[in-house]
């Protein structure tokens, strides 16, 4: 064991997939995070929307700390009580009947992109299996929904690609009646793209692609995976559209920092399945379970969700007076507490550098592409503790706009 963790020790050990802040956070409550030297960091990022209750949130604490002198894993040769828990609770407060249980987004839409096309080869045909997605999307890294994914830069490079995907255009209804056809198994889409920029879909674009799916025997597969779980002010974002989903995927939040997702469906279409096709060791694992069925019965909650638009309109506010001094933002986009600011022309392909910026001046903020600051703090994060982090962020943003 090294005699110090560095930051250098990064360079060293780790796949080099990802480059790191240069401080190492060592502690977090609520909100605020420290690194190694004590210093303090006001949180904007929340982990990539997965922090919903900010660090440490007592509650989850408590539920960890009693399950895990409880039941730590089974696999799925056997059942648990946390899993059922959670998923009587999802099924209760969504459309769906079925849930399937993963660790990650990736494996969720994995296991949602599986079921839609055995499903429509044991309904209708094995050659009803065009997946209809879209550009600019982002669905994880296996191979599988990094493809369905609409960015090439993150699937081009490893090989020949699984076949009979078309991407096109977001928000465009035109767009998909031109491609969508009887061999079409599902559509794919984030009610918000997260990594995409953080561009809502239309109601009318949504009711126009739930009708087409109705009409060619196709499944609608929502991706909430960053969206979802009280992000935009709603347990699920397509509760905001009165547009019901065929499979649902969640994670990040589900588990308030305790990796864990969910793919929900209904009981027609979880009917194709059995013993065999499918499977993950640690899904419905007792310690996620439980974690998550505490995140969730605050997360859902009337004060939690309520909460969601009066943080957002406190951070517009504060994003304004920031505009107001240097003319840095065109438009606010995406929903709730999954927030973007889309940067001025004149400041494209610069959001990396507000972000290193943001660090320099302690507190954590994300970017969604170029041209676009990410907010995505914990749905509790308090009123002094986003002024803060907003005074902090006006000293990034000064440094980098007199550079």
């Amino acid at each position: 064991m090294p005699a110090k963790i560095t930051r250098e020790l990064f360079d060293q050990v780790i796949l080099p997939v990802y480059a790191p802040a240069q401080f190492i956070p060592v502690k977090g409550q609520g909100s605020r995070v420290w690194d190694q030297n004590g210093e303090e960091y006001i949180d904007f990022a929340g982990g990539i929307a997965v922090n919903a209750l900010g660090h440490c949130n007592p509650r989850l604490v408590k539920a960890l700390h009693e399950q895990s002198e409880k039941l730590w894993h089974v696999s799925n040769v056997f059942t648990n009580e946390p899993a059922l828990n959670l998923a009587q609770k999802l099924i209760d407060n969504t459309f769906a009947d079925r849930v399937f249980f993963a660790n990650s987004g990736a494996e969720a839409n994995e296991a949602a992109f599986k079921l839609a096309r055995y499903y429509a080869a044991q309904r209708y045909s094995p050659y009803k299996s065009k997946i209809i997605a879209f550009y600019h999307s982002f669905h994880g890294r296996t191979f599988f929904t990094v493809s369905v994914g609409g960015q090439a830069k993150y699937s081009d490079g490893f090989g020949p690609k699984p076949a009979d995907i078309i991407h096109v255009p977001f928000n465009d209804l035109d767009a998909v009646k031109a491609v969508i056809d009887d061999h079409t198994c599902a559509i794919v889409l984030e009610p918000v793209q997260g990594e995409g920029g953080l561009t809502s879909a239309t109601p009318e674009f949504l009711q126009g692609v739930r009708k087409l799916c109705d009409e060619y025997k196709t499944l609608l597969v929502f991706d909430e995976v960053q969206c979802g779980m009280g992000r935009t002010g709603s347990l699920y974002t397509y509760q905001q559209y009165g547009v019901t989903p065929d499979i649902l995927t969640s994670a990040k939040a589900l588990g308030g920092g305790f990796p864990i997702s969910a793919m929900l469906t209904t009981n027609d279409i979880a009917s194709v399945m059995h013993p065999g096709v499918h499977g993950t060791t640690y899904g419905g694992n007792p310690l996620a379970c439980a974690v998550a069925c505490e995140a969730f019965d605050i997360i859902n909650s009337p004060e939690v969700l309520e909460g969601v638009q009066n943080r957002r309109a406190l951070f517009i506010e504060q994003l304004e007076e920031i505009n107001n001094k240097f003319k840095l933002f065109r438009q606010y986009r995406g929903k709730g507490l999954l927030l973007g600011a889309e940067l001025q022309p004149e400041y494209h392909n610069k959001a990396q550098d507000f972000l290193n910026a943001a660090t320099e001046s302690q507190v954590m903020i994300l970017n969604a592409g170029p041209n676009v600051l990410r907010f995505t703090p914990s749905l509790l994060i308090t009123e002094d503790e986003i002024k803060e982090g907003m005074r902090r962020l006006t000293k990034a943003v000064e440094k980098v706009v007199n550079a």
